[in-house]
């Protein structure tokens, strides 16, 4: 498939296609948001159906709205995409970070994980960032990047599923494990010099991909933004705590197997975290909340040869893991 500009920029376009009915809130100033969150790692826990706010410690996770009414705060952001936008007591969070009581500490093997954004502003996706995948897929390297979109109804959790039985198409599933920025700093036409500083966190993304439905006509989104199609998470670190985005591991796992299926640093992309947004930024306004998918690199069941595709089936578990952002898994159905 060869995406183009113009499509996507029609769906960004079409009635705010990746845009939702959430409130947009004015931002606290960026650099409060930042001070305040230094050092931090956030989640997303449910509990019994209800999604609200953890952060990690290395005691365990804390559940912030709990923590905060023993403590005798009255108002902490209660979701991620709070604190990207400096919603709530923001200043109020390393306080309840180092402070918790034991009551609100959880276990994180024990825990069920929500959607680590629940309503993020655009879901953008680059696609074809790695020479080697390019190679790998049969295409050509073209002097932009490849974009398009997912939209909120795609965000899937850690330990999540994701449903192909029944799905139409000929069942060519797929992986790809990605980076992902989050938006902390709005901006429009960002100078490449200066785009890291418009990035809240980082986290592990999943591109999961239908390949026929992907190359059956001439645009992607059928085979890459259907329900649950973009796990992410567990953990949204705060970029202060990954200096360098371009030195980072990217691992991909298929049930058992202990060799991965991709493993490449994201030194090899072929435009960096900073030039993506920059590039991004060009079209449309980044707000705090946007999320950028930066890329997969080679190892996809696509680029294997004919005879060795062996699609993804419901049953597998794929797992994703990049250095110093965890371990990302979900589940076929």
């Amino acid at each position: 498939m060869k995406a183009t500009r113009g499509a996507f920029l029609a769906g960004v376009a079409a009635g705010g296609a990746v845009a939702t009915a959430r409130p947009v809130f004015a931002a606290a100033n960026p650099e409060t948001v930042k001070s305040a969150t230094k050092g931090l790692t956030f989640t997303t826990l449910r509990d019994r159906g209800v999604d609200h706010l953890g952060i990690r410690t290395s005691k365990g996770i804390v559940d912030v709205g709990l923590a905060a009414k023993s403590m005798g705060i009255s108002n902490p952001p209660m979701h991620v995409d709070d604190v990207i936008v400096g919603a709530g007591d923001i200043g109020a969070l390393a306080r309840i970070a180092a402070n918790a009581p034991a009551s609100a500490i959880r276990d994180p093997n024990a825990v069920e994980y929500g959607p680590l954004a629940a309503n993020p502003p655009k879901i953008l996706c680059i696609g074809l960032n790695y020479a080697a995948h390019i190679e790998e897929m049969h295409d050509k390297i073209a002097p932009d990047p490849e974009l398009f979109n997912k939209y909120n109804s795609s965000l899937n959790r850690h330990k999540g599923t994701i449903k192909i039985s029944g799905m139409p198409g000929e069942g060519h599933f797929d992986y790809e494990t990605e980076l992902v920025a989050f938006i902390g700093k709005s901006g429009k036409n960002i100078p490449e010099s200066q785009a890291l500083d418009h990035v809240f966190g980082y986290a592990i993304g999943h591109d999961f991909t239908d390949r026929y439905e992907q190359y059956k006509l001439t645009q992607w989104l059928p085979g890459k933004a259907p329900d649950q199609y973009a796990p992410l998470g567990p953990w949204l670190v705060t970029a202060d705590q990954i200096p360098d985005p371009q030195k980072l591991q990217i691992q991909t796992f298929v049930n058992d197997e202990t060799t991965p299926r991709q493993n490449m640093s994201t030194a090899q992309m072929m435009r960096p975290v900073s030039r993506l947004i920059a590039y991004c930024s060009s079209f449309v306004q980044l707000v705090p909340g946007d999320i950028i998918y930066t890329g997969t690199p080679p190892g996809v069941i696509y680029g294997y040869p004919k005879d060795k595709q062996v699609w993804l089936k419901p049953g597998d578990r794929i797992r994703s893991t990049i250095t110093n952002l965890g371990e990302l898994t979900f589940t076929l159905v």
